[in-house]
């Protein structure tokens, strides 16, 4: 199923839906599903801007893939996710094929390593971990910038709204510049031990960055 078979934004959530969480979370690389609503808002509004359909696209940190396949259901060129977790792309790739989707990789790389990243794409997406865990690695956002900044023309990027300010002058320093926002209230359900509430909401930030 592809691009122009998808005419309502309800319909791609609906298919996403069908993208599994990560199989075994690992709480230092922060890994939780982007809900399928919010992926579906973002590439929605990506495809509206011409950043989707007939592009090149990466999803960096993919986890399962939920913002990679979504955009080659709405007719990618082509889409490569890319994480280090082997599990969560297995799981991946096991729901885009499921899907019949042809024009999507999944690739095991260190998104450090610019040089295993797929050159330049027309767009990236990501949501890359936040760094709100005390588990989690430290300036893990930035190495998403970085890589984000080296592979993409345009980039949809998610962040703790919080940091806003800092993720702003972060791709100005790139040489980006961030055309457009978007803000929502991202759930964080149970996942980990640590976690005490059923569900956590924290306010996330979406960019656009050219």
């Amino acid at each position: 199923m592809r691009g122009n078979m998808i005419r309502r934004k309800r319909h791609l959530e609906m298919l996403l839906e069908k993208v599994p969480a990560h199989p075994d979370p690992d709480p230092g690389l922060e890994q939780y599903l982007t809900p399928p609503g919010i992926a579906a808002e973002v590439l929605w509004a990506a495809r509206a801007m011409g950043d989707i359909e007939g592009k090149t696209v990466a999803d960096l940190g993919c986890g399962t893939g939920i913002l990679g396949i979504g955009a080659a259901l709405l007719g990618a060129e082509m889409v490569y996710c890319i994480d280090i977790d082997s599990g969560a792309l297995e799981a991946g790739r096991s729901a885009a094929g499921e899907l019949g989707l042809g024009n999507i990789r999944f690739i095991e790389a260190d998104i450090r390593h610019h040089d295993a990243l797929p050159g330049m794409v027309d767009t990236v997406v990501q949501n890359p971990p936040f760094g709100s865990q005390e588990r989690a690695e430290r300036g893990a956002d930035r190495v998403f910038m970085d890589a984000a900044a080296a592979t993409g023309r345009t980039v949809y990027s998610f962040h703790m709204a919080g940091s806003e300010d800092f993720v702003r002058n972060y791709y100005r320093k790139l040489g980006g510049t961030v055309t457009h926002r978007f803000r929502v209230e991202f759930p964080i359900p149970r996942t980990y031990s640590f976690h005490r509430m059923e569900v956590a909401s924290v306010g996330v930030v979406i960019l656009r960055v050219v």
